[in-house]
């Protein structure tokens, strides 16, 4: 059988062809002729959790592109270079894979509005403004592909999937009231009318934000971004 080593300071693992076998479940050492220890659990969690994060990274990226519906496991795992096994140790169905690629994209997401939106060395608009722009440059590397997961995925399954709903809902609620915050801030110190409560502005600006995404795939081009950007801060937040 095909055979390759990984080293670690403290052992050699050796993974065997896994064609249609759990990779876990096969797992060995190889003590034979080097003495080395066993690999420790610790290790072998955080290979795991490896795996798994490859899994729902690999399939957040064939999601966001294909749709949740159009997305195969088989595709995924050959991404990933796993068998079947390895995706049903973690997940017990793709329902439940999808549910998880929602929550890890929520997990990031939050982080880049975070770094963006608490960036004490900017005015609260000024902070709302640096990220639309990072926005706009990292669509425009991804040459205006894809749009935003929970957009996308909202459009296709919230009526089909009440989890998808519920998840989706629970997403897009946590980044308005991030922005909400931001918007409030800005007013307090005269940067924007107060004529508005900022959790209302928050859901148009954010609203408004995914219609735009959504034409600057049709559109292929920044023009729908650009155009957003013009008239939430020279009409909107002001």
């Amino acid at each position: 059988m095909p055979r390759t080593s990984l080293r670690s300071p403290s052992a050699t693992i050796i993974f065997h062809d896994l064609t249609s076998q759990d990779d876990w479940s096969i797992l060995s050492l190889s003590t034979e002729s080097t003495g080395l220890l066993n690999v420790s659990a610790k290790e072998k969690i955080l290979a795991k959790e490896d795996t798994r994060l490859a899994l729902i990274r690999a399939g957040r990226k064939i999601i966001v592109e294909k749709g949740y519906n159009h997305a195969g496991i088989q595709e995924i795992l050959q991404a990933v270079g796993v068998p079947k096994g390895s995706f049903y140790h973690f997940f017990s169905n793709k329902e439940e894979f999808g549910l998880a690629i929602i929550d890890y994209d929520s997990q990031m997401h939050d982080r880049i509005v975070e770094h963006y939106l608490n960036d004490a060395s900017l005015s609260p608009l000024n902070r709302l403004k640096r990220y639309f722009a990072f926005k706009v440059e990292e669509f425009e590397t991804l040459q205006y592909r894809e749009g935003c997961l929970f957009g996308n995925l909202s459009q296709e399954m919230a009526d089909q999937n009440e989890p998808f709903r519920l998840k989706l809902q629970e997403a897009t609620d946590r980044w308005r009231d991030q922005f909400a915050e931001c918007i409030q801030a800005a007013q307090n110190r005269g940067e924007i009318s107060t004529e508005y409560p900022a959790k209302v502005l928050s859901e148009f600006c954010l609203n408004s934000w995914e219609g735009a995404l959504l034409k600057m795939k049709v559109s292929k081009s920044d023009a729908p971004l650009k155009n957003y950007i013009q008239f939430m801060f020279g009409v909107i937040l002001k």
